[in-house]
C-alpha cells in the first residue's frame, strides 16, 4: 500500500513539475514559445513522458487556465469576506481582481487570450471560469435587491464592471497605460461610479 501511495505521489509531483515548467517558460519567453519539448528539457525528462500526463500543449494550457481561475476565485472570496456591505465587497473584489491580473500576468493573459492564441471556447467552458461570476454577482444582486442571479440586469451590471476593469488591465498588460497611481485612481473612480449607479 505504501508503495502504491508513493507511486501516486511521484506521479502528482511530476504533473506539478510539468505545469511549473510550462509556466516558467511562458514567463521567460511568452505563450508562443511553449512546447512539449521545451517542457521536457526544463524538467529533464523525455518528451514522450510529458504525453503520459497531458495529451498535448493545449491540455497543459487548459490546466494552467483552470488553476488560474481557482486562484482568482480564492482571492475574490477572501476580498469579499473582509466586508459585509455589498458595495464594499464589490470595491474590494474588483481591486483584488486587478491585483491578481498583475501578480499573475502570464496566467491572466492565457485565461483571457491577451497576446496569446488561446483556445478561448475550451477555456470559457471550464466550470472554474464561472467562479468569478458566481462570487461577484452575489454582491451585485444583494446591492440591487435582486435575488435572481440569472437576471439580465445583474448580467449587464457584471459585464459593465468586468469590461471596465478588464479593459484597463489589458491596456496595461500591453504596456500602453499610464502610471500605476493614475491607473489605480481610474480604477477606483470607475468602480465607485458603477457602484453608485446601481445602488438603489
Amino acid at each position: 500500500m505504501a508503495s502504491k501511495d508513493r507511486i501516486l505521489r511521484l506521479k502528482e509531483e511530476t504533473r506539478v513539475n510539468i505545469l511549473d515548467a510550462a509556466l516558467q517558460i511562458v514567463k521567460a519567453e511568452g505563450w508562443q514559445a511553449l512546447s512539449m519539448r521545451k517542457i521536457a528539457d526544463v524538467i529533464e525528462y523525455t518528451a514522450p513522458i510529458i504525453y503520459e500526463y497531458f495529451a498535448n500543449k493545449e491540455a497543459i494550457l487548459l490546466e494552467l487556465n483552470r488553476q488560474g481561475y481557482l486562484k482568482l476565485a480564492r482571492q475574490l472570496q477572501e476580498a469579499k469576506d473582509k466586508h459585509t456591505s455589498p458595495a464594499d465587497q464589490l470595491e474590494e473584489m474588483w481591486l483584488a481582481y486587478w491585483n491578481f491580473a498583475f501578480a499573475n500576468k502570464e496566467l491572466y493573459q492565457g485565461m483571457f487570450g491577451i497576446t496569446t492564441s488561446c483556445a478561448c471556447k475550451m477555456v470559457n467552458e471550464l466550470p472554474e471560469a464561472e467562479l468569478p461570476w458566481d462570487i461577484i454577482t452575489g454582491s451585485i444582486g444583494e446591492l440591487m435587491n435582486i435575488p435572481d442571479m440569472e437576471s439580465e440586469v445583474i448580467c449587464t451590471k457584471y459585464y459593465t464592471f468586468w469590461s471596465v476593469v478588464h479593459g484597463l488591465v489589458s491596456i496595461n498588460l500591453l504596456d500602453r497605460g499610464d502610471s500605476d497611481k493614475i491607473n489605480r485612481q481610474v480604477l477606483r473612480d470607475a468602480i465607485t461610479g458603477i457602484i453608485k449607479s446601481i445602488t438603489p
